[in-house]
């Protein structure tokens, strides 16, 4: 994927661009100095030859008048070089110190290349007339520069290696300065209090995804210009100081995923030119402020994931151009029927779920026509699911899970007929009830369907045949009974299926070997990879909730655990090729363990575990270089387990309850067992006895009972089967990007690399813990693989980052210890299967 387009200002899917962030654009495009067909200064020609001898790919030929060449702008008076602009040209290296022999440069945009090292010294200290830097996104690393020009007005450092403290020192120069971002880098320390007494024209202000700490500074209420302060995802601590409400002049404030406390101020609603208000993620009590729709331009309110507590203010519905309300995970109550909605025409997400809010779905907020996205999940919500959902053309994400909903017939015929549907999580609500067998029809768009933890009675229904758009399937715990039938193979797009914890009797049938999504990568590629309006939950059991924002990161799967199915298991499984993980315990399998499963090289979790499954694990398993979780316990298997690979990781819990079982990890060594040559009636006699009486009948033949005696003894000895010392591996990487990591930042194919796919950045340097996921724009996914040796060295077990995550999966938030502890985050792979939220 291309890198983004090169922008001066961090951009993520909580920024909003706003009148203002145009206006600055168009600013930067009068600044930019436009191409002239002078002749530029030899000087200046020199500097740029001298620059382009370290990028090969810039082309600058100096038989061609400089002035001329691709990313360079001259003056029209004195043909001296003014603007040097090569975003996204892929330079690699340092930055030459060439650079800064051009004395009139005053637009400098090397941005989203692949630049690295320190800049170099006193880069900035001959420029007198830059005023705008950008070079973002590059590796670029060391301190903020002691010395920046004066004339500064735009400086973007953002998404580099940049590390220290910001010193008073470098900013006290900087009093044009209208826009600074350093975000995503790894500056510490505390954020300079004299930031706005030495810029106070500052208009915006990013220093998010850094490693900040300490309070946040008093002083911004001197930044009267101040539309834009985004300090989120680093270690802020205390209370939200109140001069920032002094900032009448602010349009966003974002302080998420910091450890903030205390209450909003009241006055928090003099700031009426606000859009944006985001503090999710943090540790902030008390109510929401009661005049809160004062804030009547307000689009985006996310506080979602503190410890709020009351009711909503009824002045909310005062903020009629709110398009995004998130208030999830907290301790808000009331019943949601006492406030109207009906004002808020522009109310696009609403997403209230983990809460004690109570009564019926309101009536009123089915009128918000605009709504695409609805969560209500894990609330005390009550009755039938009302017609009036029909209401809302757009709605495409819909989840109201553990409440007390009723009437299942009627809430699956009335949310049929959406035609833009596309997930549906219903889980924990008609208890007992029973799954309408037929007369359900449409769901033509439905990709998710999640209906787990129900209790409800029935079988598998056959209208799900018609849901061809369907991908994920969750069922579990009910009390469905019968057999899997045949025909889930017909639905082409169906890659996760969760069947666990029923009543499912019979065999495992071939057909769903067949699912096109699971036997088929290039079929499981078609998925639609687009982000979901709002992420969703896998809660497995002994495990923390598993975030997904695309359904393109989440692990094709298939549970069936906690059955009756029976039968050997099929041969045919092996061609679950896409598949990564497969439970079928606690079940009735017996048989062998068919060896085909070590086609599946996907395999990241296989638990085969209670059954009555014999005979020996197939030693081609060691071949499954993701396995990173195996259970074949409590089975009746025998023989030796196998070593090397994955095997030389996995713990004597894996495979207890077998008792023919032998060889590390467990404690019973193997012995190969042989045949004695001869045996006396006692049976006690071993191999030497044997010869000596041999050796009289033998006598005539002495040298050739020499001979045999000898040649026993040799026999003897190479049976001797001594226990194999097996040397377990730990290898614990601690690192912040994973080019710093061992073994090393290898290919994507070696078996003993940490591979890190990332969608919005060619350049895979995000870390593994601390930046994993920090940006809810972004998506990542972590395949660790297991085995092979590197430089003589074994490499197995698990390789960690440095926040302790094995195996993690984000999307859309940050992994760290540092959030509260009811942060729904994940924490590796599910160890059991649960419901969708």
């Amino acid at each position: 994927m291309l890198p983004p387009k090169p922008l001066l200002f961090h951009s993520s899917s909580t920024t909003q661009h706003h009148p203002s962030f145009v206006g600055f654009l168009i600013i930067l495009i009068l600044l930019f100095p436009t191409l002239t067909n002078a002749d530029c200064h030899h000087e200046d020609q020199d500097s740029l030859l001298s620059f382009a001898t370290n990028f090969s790919n810039l082309n600058w030929s100096a038989a061609i008048d400089c002035c001329s060449w691709g990313g360079i702008s001259c003056d029209d008076k004195g043909y001296r070089v003014v603007g040097l602009s090569t975003p996204e040209r892929g330079l690699r290296g340092a930055i030459p110190s060439s650079l800064k022999n051009l004395s009139s440069l005053s637009f400098l945009n090397l941005s989203h290349n692949f630049l690295s090292g320190p800049l170099p010294d006193r880069l900035f200290s001959s420029f007198n007339s830059l005023h705008t830097v950008d070079l973002s996104y590059n590796k670029l690393s060391g301190g903020l520069p002691d010395t920046l020009p004066s004339t500064l007005r735009f400086l973007n450092f953002s998404s580099n290696q940049f590390n220290g403290i910001i010193q008073t020192a470098s900013l006290q120069s900087l009093q044009s300065l209208i826009a600074l971002n350093i975000s995503n880098n790894s500056f510490t320390g505390s954020i300079p209090p004299s930031i706005c007494s030495s810029s106070p024209a500052l208009v915006i202000l990013d220093f998010s995804l850094n490693d900040f700490s300490g309070n946040i500074p008093q002083g911004f209420g001197a930044c009267s210009n101040l539309e834009v302060l985004i300090l989120g995802f680093n270690n802020l601590t205390g209370k939200i100081p109140i001069d920032i409400n002094g900032v009448l002049s602010l349009q966003q404030l974002s302080l998420p995923g910091n450890f903030l406390m205390g209450e909003i101020s009241e006055s928090i609603t003099n700031l009426t030119n606000l859009r944006s208000l985001v503090m999710f993620g943090n540790m902030l009590s008390g109510t929401i402020p009661r005049n809160i729709g004062k804030l009547s331009l307000l689009e985006k309110l996310e506080l979602h994931i503190n410890r709020f507590n009351g009711t909503l203010p009824l002045s909310l519905m005062n903020c009629t151009k709110l398009k995004l309300l998130n208030l999830r995970v907290n301790s808000l109550g009331g019943r949601l029927s006492d406030l109207d909605f009906s004002n808020l025409s522009q109310l696009s997400i609403v997403d209230l779920g983990e809460n004690q809010f109570s009564g019926v779905l309101p009536k009123t907020l089915l009128s918000c026509r605009s709504l695409t996205a609805i969560r209500m999940a894990t609330n005390k919500l009550e009755g039938e699911i009302p017609p009036d959902i029909l209401e809302l053309p757009s709605l495409s994400f819909l989840s109201l899970s553990n409440n007390t909903f009723k009437n299942i017939t009627q809430a699956l015929n009335i949310l049929s007929s959406h035609k833009k549907l596309t997930t549906l999580i219903l889980s924990l609500n008609f208890i007992n009830e029973t799954l309408p067998a037929e007369g359900i029809s449409g769901f033509q768009s439905l990709e998710i369907m999640g209906l787990g933890g129900c209790k409800l009675f029935g079988q598998l229904p056959i209208w799900l045949m018609s849901l061809t758009n369907l991908e994920v399937i969750d069922l579990s715990k009910n009390n469905i009974n019968g057999t899997i039938p045949g025909w889930l193979q017909t639905l082409p797009n169906l890659f996760y299926l969760d069947l666990s914890n029923n009543s499912l009797s019979g065999s495992f049938p071939v057909a769903l070997t067949r699912l096109p999504a699971l036997a088929s990568q290039t079929v499981l590629d078609q998925v639609n990879s687009s982000y979901l309006e709002l992420p969703v939950f896998v809660a497995p059991q002994n495990a923390s909730y598993l975030q997904y924002n695309q359904l393109a990161t989440l692990p094709p799967a298939l549970y069936l655990a906690s059955n009756n199915l029976g039968a050997d298991i099929p041969d045919e499984i092996g061609n679950m090729q896409s598949i990564h993980t497969l439970d079928l315990s606690k079940n009735n399998f017996f048989g062998t363990i068919p060896s085909s499963i070590s086609n599946l090289t996907n395999l990241e979790k296989l638990d085969l575990s209670d059954n009555h499954l014999s005979g020996e694990i197939p030693s081609s398993f060691k071949s499954l270089y993701f396995l990173s979780s195996f259970s074949v316990a409590n089975n009746n298997l025998q023989g030796s387990i196998p070593t090397g690979g994955q095997f030389d990781t996995f713990l004597d819990q894996s495979f207890e309850g077998n008792p023919g079982l032998c060889g590390p990890p467990m404690q019973k060594s193997c012995s190969k067992r042989s045949d004695p040559p001869l045996s006396s009636p006692s049976g006690n006699k071993k191999g030497p006895d044997i010869i000596m009486i041999l050796g009289p009948i033998l006598g005539f033949c002495f040298g050739v009972g020499i001979t045999l005696t000898f040649q026993t003894f040799s026999i003897l000895s190479k049976r001797r089967i001594l226990p194999r010392l097996i040397h377990r591996y730990q290898l614990e990487v601690s690192c912040k990007r994973i080019q710093n990591c061992y073994p090393g930042n290898v290919a994507d194919d070696d078996p003993t690399s940490a591979v890190v796919l990332n969608p919005d950045f060619d350049d895979a340097l995000e870390v593994f813990g601390e930046l994993l996921g920090r940006d809810e724009s972004a998506v990542f996914e972590i395949a660790v693989i297991f085995g092979g040796d590197v430089d003589g060295k074994e490499t197995l077990g698990d390789i960690e980052a440095e926040e302790g995550i094995r195996h993690g999966l984000s999307n859309g938030w940050p992994q760290s210890s540092k959030f509260p502890t009811n942060n729904p985050l994940s924490n590796g792979w599910p160890q059991d299967t649960g419901f969708w939220d």
